[in-house]
């Protein structure tokens, strides 16, 4: 789906209430488009530890219009679920990253006005 706003529609019709009470959480899963406008940003929050984390941020469950307790693990699997069509791993999406030299870089050591030492 291309907005968040859709899969707030898509959650209100599968677990009842209103789009506004899954929005906040759908806004989330997508808020890495901030860095990336592409299907990468889905790297970042589209995978299992994505749900966990969207739990541990909006809470086990919230409570829609209706008055019904709704998983927000479940939202969030639904979510990917539309984007993906399954629920990958990180690892998985890390498999897809190829490393360049720079990522495996030991750090600069910094002189005491916090510069580079060159002297290396």
């Amino acid at each position: 789906m291309a907005h968040a706003y859709y899969h707030a529609v898509s959650s209100a019709k599968r677990f009842g209430g209103k789009p506004a009470d899954y929005q906040a959480i759908h806004n989330w899963l997508d808020g890495s488009k901030l860095i990336i406008a592409d299907f990468r940003h889905r790297a970042l929050r589209h995978h299992s530890e994505g749900c966990f984390a969207a739990e541990a941020l909006f809470g086990t469950t919230i409570t829609n219009e209706a008055g019904k307790e709704v998983p927000v693990r479940l939202i969030a699997e639904q979510h990917i679920l539309e984007d993906l069509g399954r629920i990958p791993s990180f690892a998985d999406w890390v498999r897809c990253i190829r490393p360049e030299p720079w990522m495996g870089r030991t750090g600069t050591k910094l002189n005491a006005e916090g510069t580079a030492d060159d002297r290396r």
